[in-house]
């Protein structure tokens, strides 16, 4: 029985499902062991709370030595900021529509915040929404590596930088994000490798017109130990924090070290060779395809085979015969999509002997 097994086997009876567990002291390993590759590599952490949206574990991941955080929104950032965070960086070409321009304007009054930039368009928005106060705001440029998502070409971050001065914004640095590196367990090197070229092409554009580069920024989780090249100052990574099947495929991590699972019941055996769980997109989101499954059942072979909005369809593998009523620990493809679904997180610990609750604080916010 591993160690999933044998938390829930404790906590069973004593919480609903469906409901996301997290083991604590598996959880902070996790934090622990990046935080000391990052300081073995003299790189500052900054993570990235889209993950886990819950200023406890923020906590604990700046108390174990995280320089500030990455939020994927302003929403998510005010959040944080509301708690204490004084260090946010915004990893996303936020465009100021709306409420978001006063929203960071006020945000860059009371914390160290950085934005991400990577058109002229956003820059000369965002200085406007800065009005008299530009120099509050410092902007990194973002560009692209490979993924084809957001991002300017490398050798053009000189151009977006000397816009953002000529504004008035403090161009304080680029950032990229190396996304296809989840292609595959062969691809995460290869992707780390072009983070590194983008990053020293982006500094040397900085360079050519006269800014330095104080923050050099590298994603993600499945990356990360690649993430050795003397230009990088700092690491975003976020579903380290838990980790999940996506990253035990690309050998991110062990299956030991997955710190999230959710608790479901089976609710019907009506179709031989298949029971159904109380676990659907609702809870798991739409992560995965046929051939990998939509989550895992931990220390078994057993994946869910279709998810409707409250129904997961669970094959039966030999040997394998959960009665209704059965609680089960399913592990997620993709641990952040899970994360939004849910108000507050069941804590525990390996022994399955304690029980926290502690709430998904940035939930519901997206803009």
């Amino acid at each position: 029985m591993n160690r999933i097994q044998r938390a829930l086997e404790a906590l069973t009876g004593r919480i609903d499902s469906p409901s996301p567990v997290v083991l604590a002291d598996v959880m902070q390993e996790n934090i622990n062991r990046m935080q000391a590759f990052a300081e073995a590599q003299h790189l500052d952490v900054r993570p990235h709370v889209k993950t886990h949206k819950c200023v406890e574990i923020g906590r604990r991941q700046v108390k174990a030595g995280a320089v500030g955080i990455t939020a994927g929104n302003v929403g998510e950032a005010e959040v944080f900021a509301a708690a204490g965070f004084g260090d946010i960086f915004i990893a996303y070409p936020i465009w100021t529509a709306g409420s978001k321009g006063p929203r960071i304007r006020k945000l860059a009054e009371t914390t160290h915040l950085r934005v991400g930039v990577d058109n002229v368009a956003a820059i000369n928005a965002l200085a406007d929404a800065m009005g008299s106060e530009t120099e509050l705001l410092q902007v990194v440029i973002e560009v692209d590596c490979g993924a084809r998502r957001s991002g300017v070409a490398p050798e053009a971050a000189g151009h977006l930088a000397q816009a953002a001065r000529k504004r008035g914004l403090i161009p304080a640095g680029v950032f990229t994000y190396p996304g296809h590196g989840s292609a595959g367990p062969d691809a995460r090197k290869r992707a780390a490798a072009d983070q590194d070229a983008a990053l020293v092409t982006a500094v040397r554009s900085l360079s050519a017109v006269g800014v330095t580069a104080e923050v050099v920024s590298a994603g993600s989780t499945p990356t990360v130990e690649f993430a050795t090249n003397s230009v990088i100052t700092e690491i975003r990574p976020g579903e380290y924090v838990f980790n999940d099947l996506n990253n035990t495929r690309l050998g991110a991590c062990t299956e030991d070290q997955i710190a999230l699972f959710l608790a479901g019941t089976v609710v019907s055996d009506r179709v031989p060779d298949q029971v159904l769980l109380d676990i659907g997109t609702k809870a798991l989101g739409r992560e995965g395809n046929p051939e990998i499954g939509y989550g895992g059942i931990a220390g078994t072979s057993a994946v869910l085979s279709k998810l409707n909005e409250y129904h997961g369809f669970l094959p039966l593998p030999a040997g394998f015969r959960p009665s209704v009523g059965t609680v089960l620990p399913v592990v997620p493809n993709h641990v952040c999509p899970v994360v939004v679904n849910f108000e507050e997180y069941i804590v525990t610990d390996s022994t399955g002997t304690t029980l926290e609750r502690w709430a998904v604080d940035a939930r519901g916010f997206l803009n």
